[in-house]
């Protein structure tokens, strides 16, 4: 009997484990999550989108609400009379949280609400991502430590690509669920907002295009061969501290009887006010932003890139969430095909790396201040933001610790050789 228990019960999970999966495992699915449905390749399911599933997770979140209250309704459905009549009060046999079923719910933010709290909360995270990037660059560039340049295999933007990709070890791969229970905007602001604009995918494919039209071939591959190196020991460095971090911490909790993971936060009032305060930052953000940028324009500095690039930020925050809705979805019928490929990251990445080589190519042929703040701020802000490496590197790191690593270099590689294609044809379409 031990045996057959055993079986069952991974296949008909009680109603409890899909609560807790709609209140936090579904808004945000770690990478060995159980998928949503049966397959035979689940191990692809679960390296896609162990970076980000985009607003599928809200699609998920109420498919899974409108089931339990299904489920509730044909359980409560009554017997006829002669059946349930008991001389008995049966209420006193039910356990205190089955009394309190269906007397006192918790009322549930409409899905309209639950966007406008995601994009909020992306738009101010992303553009604080970008700044970190900014502050990044100027602190180990030329101008500072003289660590990073344009001109060398360590590109500006290394560093950033670097912290982020460790932090996504941290918050992205080892307490991600932990951040869901505690709160779910906060967690998508987090990872995909400013993990995800604080590394850029873009702005390393375009500095290696740079060193290879000056025809520093050599440079530019050793420049990605590097750039990968770092960035996947990052994440790697951050997964194994943030593993003995939480070690740590069960050891404590257990010496103290008393559970480290952080309680279930996330009510209705916690939502509205946490809406209405990234409202609250994003207006601000905006109103400083297009503030300095009014004062910098004229001169053409990068501080008025820094700004416009803050007023755009958003925006492709927004269009790479969108786009990891694509990630494991696969193609073809039903999407049997690559379905280990996390294409929305895929996509992200190479448009990004596009328009970028575009804009660098007409800086080059315009050669104004004004074509130059402009098309530079637009690099910084909206593409930066809408490439990633932190992302990336999640990906790479999940499909290296399953059960096909070759997945993760092909990836890698494919992304990377795609985009440099396309900067590569681009530079090389004459400019009128």
């Amino acid at each position: 009997m031990d045996s057959i228990k055993s079986h069952e019960e991974p296949i008909f999970p009680t109603m409890s484990s899909f609560s807790g999966q709609a209140s936090a495992g579904t808004f945000l699915p770690v990478s060995r999550s159980l998928p949503l449905t049966f397959n035979n390749d689940a191990d692809s399911d679960s390296v896609s989108e162990a970076g980000d599933t985009g607003d599928r997770s809200l699609q998920r979140r109420h498919s899974h609400q409108n089931v339990l209250v299904d489920h509730s309704a044909s359980v409560t459905k009554p017997f006829p009379v002669d059946i349930t009549k008991s001389p008995l009060p049966t209420e006193f046999l039910l356990s205190p949280e089955a009394n309190k079923l269906g007397k006192e719910e918790e009322p549930v933010l409409p899905k309209s609400l639950e966007y406008i709290s995601c994009l909020t909360h992306l738009a101010v995270f992303g553009i604080l991502g970008a700044v970190t990037r900014y502050m990044l660059q100027k602190l180990f560039g030329p101008t500072a430590a003289q660590v990073t340049s344009d001109g060398s295999i360590l590109y500006l933007d290394l560093p950033a690509n670097m912290v982020g990709s460790f932090l996504m070890g941290w918050f992205g791969v080892v307490f991600k669920a932990d951040k869901a229970r505690f709160s779910e905007f906060l967690a998508i602001g987090l990872s995909t907002g400013y993990l995800g604009s604080l590394t850029t995918f873009s702005g390393w494919n375009q500095k290696m295009l740079d060193l290879s039209a000056d025809g520093e071939w050599l440079y530019a591959v050793l420049g990605f061969l590097f750039g990968l190196f770092l960035a996947a020991y990052s994440i790697i460095l951050g997964v194994e501290t943030a593993k003995g971090f939480r070690w740590l911490l069960r050891r404590r909790a257990s010496s103290e009887k008393k559970d480290s993971c952080p309680k279930a936060n996330n009510t209705y009032k916690r939502h509205i006010m946490s809406m209405i305060l990234m409202l609250t930052f994003l207006m601000a953000f905006l109103i400083v932003s297009a503030t300095e940028l009014v004062k910098e324009f004229d001169k053409g500095t990068s501080k008025a890139q820094l700004w416009l690039g803050c007023l755009v930020a958003a925006p492709g925050v927004w269009i790479r969430w969108f786009l990891a809705r694509l990630n494991g979805r696969g193609l073809g019928k039903d999407g049997q095909y690559l379905r280990w490929v996390p294409f929305g990251t895929l996509i992200a990445n190479v448009a990004a790396a596009s328009v970028m080589a575009a804009l660098a190519t007409l800086k080059k042929s315009v050669d104004t201040t004004t074509c130059n703040t402009v098309a530079s701020g637009i690099q910084f802000g909206l593409l930066g933001c809408l490439s990633t490496v932190s992302t990336l590197m999640a990906e790479f790191n999940a499909m290296r610790e399953s059960d096909y690593p070759w997945r993760a270099y092909a990836y890698v590689s494919f992304t990377i050789a795609v985009s440099f294609a396309m900067g590569t044809i681009i530079y090389s379409a004459p400019v009128g």
